[in-house]
């Protein structure tokens, strides 16, 4: 297949993952499993397993739940699950390698670094396996820096990724070689300057006889990272395309019409005749800018280089993702930034509202999730922007120890036990203020997520003819894993 084929039917092809599918369900009981393996225990029994996120607990070991025939009338909050209907495949969770932080993940000692690297991205740990990288610098940078610094230079004789080879790059082969399968896709918030009409990083918009130059500046960030060692599987186009953040911090006011023009003539083009199979997603940003998207995808010839759309929570609700998929049902979804607020008194125990947020992306058919910072100081450092957010993980900048925030619990109960392959699979419940995804994994184990932010009750699962009452404790996320008998 050619380079060409391959791009222009990328989209159709994507479509086998999110199409909703039927297939015969199985009523039976399970099998234990352990979050490790994620591949269950050699005795089989009608047991579920159980994980729980509250008060004290982190992800602890909870008493197993048992299957039994259903009665005719449930005595608690129903949730029913349907494995027979199946929808959108998951590509996996993570966060995003920033400048920021990769500096702190650099300031830790090798041991240490190690030992954190292996509980973040290790598969039988957390699993972390997506990972958003920024092309030039963020808001949450040491400095600010484009790879072509200066006066204009459209031959792009000056471009350079000397910055990341310091720390960037090293912390990104790290990660990939203690999880291999770590997909990482990059974006910018800001070209060079001297492309902008303000002529800085800080704000401002493009000027559009730069579209060719900035293609090619893309495309060489791409091929350095590839010769690093660090290929790059997606891209987006610009961060936050709607939006110049008052000239606070780097980023770029994308016009509808402008990012249409950059991706359709120039990028998407170009990396096409370049053989470089990186795809493209465009947007990354909120979700009220639904309508936006609709209007987009309408050119023909754009859809034929966008595989996917980047999403932010920011502003708008989760619904309008599925707005889109019912119009294009072969375009992927991916949940590309979110992340807490350090200075929040919730911060480290604040896991039911990122629960609740995940299992609402993936139930508007997300394949990823990728939060914000992985790993920043005490202080939300290191930062040249006007945010106070926090990491999935804080490192002491003078002790250097290692904080989990609630966002992070949150994650442990997806990434740890949600498998790449895995298939969303149909959950309903009418119960009041509670979160709930199911996923079904590539070797049939069967994996529910539920997030209950209220007082603690009881709810019943219906899976066919069986049933099983779950205790849920006061405002905690409750994982639970079952495999299905043969």
């Amino acid at each position: 297949m050619t380079t060409q084929t391959t791009r222009r039917t990328f989209l159709g092809m994507s479509a086998l993952g999110l199409a909703a599918t039927v297939v015969p369900v199985r009523p039976a009981a399970a099998t234990t499993v352990s979050p490790a393996s994620g591949n269950g225990m050699s005795t089989s029994s009608p047991e579920i397993s159980v994980w729980v996120t509250s008060g004290d607990q982190r992800f602890a070991v909870a008493p197993r739940v048992i299957w039994r025939p259903a009665a005719d009338t449930p005595t608690n909050d129903q949730l029913r699950l349907n494995p027979g209907a199946k929808f959108q495949q998951i590509l996996g969770f993570g966060g995003a390698f920033t400048d920021a932080t990769c500096y702190m993940f650099n300031q830790l000692a090798p041991s240490a670094r190690e030992q954190l690297f292996h509980e973040l991205f290790h598969p039988s740990e957390m699993g972390l396996n997506t990972g958003r990288i920024c092309v030039g610098s963020s808001d949450y940078s040491t400095k600010v820096y484009s790879y072509d610094d200066g006066e204009a230079d459209p031959d792009l004789t000056r471009f350079s990724i000397d910055h990341d080879r310091e720390y960037i790059l090293p912390m990104l082969r790290q990660a990939r070689q203690t999880n291999p399968d770590l997909f990482l896709f990059s974006t910018p918030w800001s070209p060079p300057g001297w492309m902008k009409f303000n002529n800085s990083m800080l704000g401002g918009s493009m000027r559009d006889h730069y579209f060719p130059v900035y293609a090619k500046y893309y495309l060489k960030f791409l091929q350095a990272y590839a010769a690093e060692g660090v290929p790059v599987q997606a891209l987006t186009s610009q961060n936050e395309v709607d939006t110049d953040q008052d000239g606070r911090m780097p980023a770029c006011l994308w016009g509808q019409e402008y990012e249409i023009k950059f991706v359709r003539d120039h990028l998407g083009p170009l990396l096409e005749s370049s053989g470089q199979p990186t795809k493209i997603w465009i947007l990354d940003h909120n979700y009220n800018l639904w309508g936006r998207v609709l209007d987009s995808l309408q050119d023909d010839k754009l859809r034929q280089y966008v595989n996917g759309i980047a999403w932010h929570g920011y502003y708008g609700t989760p619904d309008m993702m599925s707005k889109v998929h019912d119009a294009y049902p072969e375009a992927e979804m991916h949940w590309t930034e979110g992340g807490p607020d350090y200075t929040d008194p919730g911060y480290l125990n604040d896991w039911c509202k990122w629960g609740g947020i995940f299992s609402d992306a993936l139930n508007n058919w997300c394949r990823s999730i990728t939060a914000w910072n992985l790993a920043l100081d005490e202080q939300g450092r290191p930062n040249v922007g006007p945010f106070p957010c926090g990491g999935v993980v804080t490192i002491n900048s003078q002790t250097k120890q290692i904080t989990r925030c609630g966002q992070f619990w949150a994650f442990a109960h997806y990434s740890r036990m949600i498998r790449r392959g895995a298939h969303r699979f149909d959950s309903q419940s009418a119960a009041a203020d509670l979160h709930h995804v199911a996923l079904e994994n590539p070797d049939g184990q069967q994996v529910l997520v539920v997030t209950n932010p209220g007082p603690a009750r009881t709810i019943e699962l219906r899976l066919a003819n069986m049933a099983a009452s779950v205790p849920l404790k006061e405002n905690s996320v409750t994982t639970l894993a079952w495999r299905q008998l043969i």
